[in-house]
């Protein structure tokens, strides 16, 4: 059983990271060598200058200065050498950790339920996503380049420190400890903001996709300047949050800066009270300078790396926060795989409700094995979430729902699906060649079969006078083909998959009569042998099924043949004789 994946950030960090954990101590160990050989430099210099100091010598003095400057020069080298080691080491930690990452939330993310995708912009959630390893990206890169050598740096300034006087290095960690505690403090100020403004980030580029998604409707309905307008405010909103969280980082810096003038003046004044009684030499003198110019840079970046810290942290968080909650419909500890001999569907005592809404209340129905059955009723009804439940795309409150006498609730959801053929409203293409998208149920399926089945749904035809034929790509969501044709290549897929269960939801709704008549062949071909549960408004497309049940209101009202019905005189034979040009009237 695979570990949970952690919802916090810096936990998510360590979680992807121990795949890859020989590259990020690999990296580490380099950026530590890399650093404590820069960190040395001051104590050189100060030898170098003192080399000098007093009578003395001057060949003593000059070879001594000469010992120091090959130190400098090869310490400088090895740094060099090992900052580049750091760099093509944690390369290969950095990018691993972040591919681990992507495919971590995205593994997560798939395991949803539809309600789930049902109440989230696929826009926002691929920028959560974003966010969220990019974030983890850019911590690590903070993390081995900036944090991590500064504190290094700081071990080694405190121990040049200790070389020179105790009470010095006292005064810049106490310094040090303040700065740390009140950055601390006011980024856990600014973190609920930081937060805000990520979710604010995530919502306007879920709209902007969402517009641009719809952008024919937006213009067929002359609405473009709505939408600019309604982004606009969006963007305002966005703007304003970071306004807010920024100034945080703001004061944080000015803080920084006003102990770093105390530091400053405080160390130079004590430095000079030394050399002037004696205490300490001009090299050491040079060594402070040094070290508090390397300190205070570590306090001005203690600053923007908390303020940046939170930031990254905020949209790791808010990202994960979105992607990483628990799936709404799971697997049950030791499910099995479905084994379908006849496809007989059971449903027994089922309630399903739906938010305020209660669908199906102690619903039973059983659908013999190859028989075809048209769900008919108007809309909310139930007959599409019938579809969902029978997909286990929801979990059902009570009762059970059987194939071949298995509980679909303890079985695996892939096996499930594997058993059941969808042909829906409309149709669900990749941005991929017409060929991958009917092979999509059958990966290994040859040209021959894919042909074969776009023959019986009457795609081949159109398919060929195409530039690239079966390698055509369809455009996002199938938007280079019509309705027509996407529905043709959607109900060869279905035909490929060759499940034992078929499922049909509006299949021919985007057909011309003509084009219907010509596929109700290829239909009744797909359908045979098989349990089919068809819906369908145009009534004229389930006359020829086994069985026609009448919802309403999550209720069974009339079950029976399309002849038998018309003639018991109720709710189906009104909607019958309600239908003008085929279509139900609402």
């Amino acid at each position: 059983m695979p570990s949970p994946v952690p919802k916090t950030p810096l936990k998510f960090i360590v979680f992807v990271t121990r795949p890859h954990l020989i590259f990020a101590v690999g990296a580490i160990l380099a950026a530590s060598i890399a650093q404590i050989n820069q960190g040395i430099y001051p104590y050189i210099m100060m030898r170098m200058v003192d080399a000098f100091v007093g009578e003395g010598d001057l060949g003593a003095q000059i070879s001594e200065f000469t010992y120091w400057s090959v130190w400098l020069f090869v310490m400088t080298g090895v740094g060099m050498l090992f900052w580049r080691l750091s760099g093509f080491i944690g390369m290969e930690w950095i990018t691993r950790a972040m591919r681990t990452s992507y495919l971590t939330m995205y593994d997560h993310i798939r395991g949803h339920s539809h309600s789930y995708f049902s109440n989230n912009f696929a826009g926002a959630l691929s920028n959560k996503i974003s966010n969220a390893a990019g974030g983890v990206d850019d911590m690590l890169e903070r993390i081995l380049w900036g944090w991590y050598p500064e504190a290094v740096k700081l071990v080694v300034s405190v121990a040049l420190l200790l070389l020179v006087d105790l009470y010095i290095t006292i005064g810049f960690l106490m310094v040090f400890v303040v700065v740390v505690a009140v950055n601390w403090y006011l980024v856990k100020r600014r973190r609920p903001h930081v937060v805000a403004y990520s979710a604010a980030s995530s919502k306007f580029r879920g709209e902007g996709v969402d517009w641009l998604t719809n952008i024919s409707a937006s213009r067929q309905f002359v609405r473009d300047r709505y939408e600019m307008d309604r982004l606009t405010r969006t963007a305002d909103d966005l703007r304003a949050k970071n306004i807010f969280q920024w100034r945080w980082s703001e004061w944080t810096i000015s803080l920084n800066n006003f102990f770093v003038l105390l530091m400053i003046g405080g160390a130079l004044a004590y430095t000079l009270y030394l050399l002037n009684n004696g205490l300490t030499t001009p090299g050491a003198v040079i060594l402070v300078v040094n070290v508090l110019g390397r300190m205070t840079e570590a306090i001005i970046f203690i600053g923007s790396m908390m303020n940046g810290f939170i930031r990254v942290y905020g949209e790791i968080e808010e990202g994960l926060g979105t992607v990483l909650i628990e799936h709404e419909v799971k697997d049950i500890a030791g499910a099995k795989r479905l084994e379908v001999a006849s496809a007989t569907i059971e449903w027994k005592d089922v309630t399903f409700q739906y938010g305020e809404n209660k669908v199906f209340d102690s619903f039973d129905l059983t659908i013999p094995a190859g028989q075809r059955v048209g769900l008919v009723g108007p809309s909310g009804a139930g007959k599409t979430t019938f579809v969902s439940l029978l997909l286990r795309q929801h979990d059902i409150d009570s009762g059970a729902i059987m194939i071949d006498g298995q509980n679909i609730a303890e079985v695996t959801q892939d096996s499930l699906r594997e058993h059941i053929a969808v042909v829906p409203q409309e149709p669900l293409l990749f941005h991929r060649s017409i060929r991958e998208n009917i092979a999509y149920g059958k990966p290994d399926a040859t040209d021959n079969e894919i042909m074969a089945v776009a023959r019986l749904a009457q795609a081949h035809d159109f398919i060929k006078e195409l530039p690239q034929g079966y390698e055509t790509l369809v455009g996002e969501r199938g938007v280079k083909l019509s309705g027509g044709q996407k529905q043709r290549v959607a109900i060869a897929r279905a035909m490929l998959k060759n499940a034992p269960i078929l499922v049909l939801d509006e299949a021919t709704s985007a057909l011309d009569s003509e084009s219907e008549v010509a596929i109700q062949g290829a239909l009744h071909r797909l359908m045979s042998g098989k349990t089919v549960v068809a819906i369908a408004h145009r009534l004229s497309t389930l006359r020829e099924m086994d069985r026609l049940i009448v919802l309403e209101n999550g209720h069974i009202v009339e079950d029976g043949t399309h002849d038998s019905l018309l003639a018991y005189g109720g709710v189906y034979a009104r909607l019958w004789q309600h239908q003008a040009g085929g279509f139900l009237q609402e």
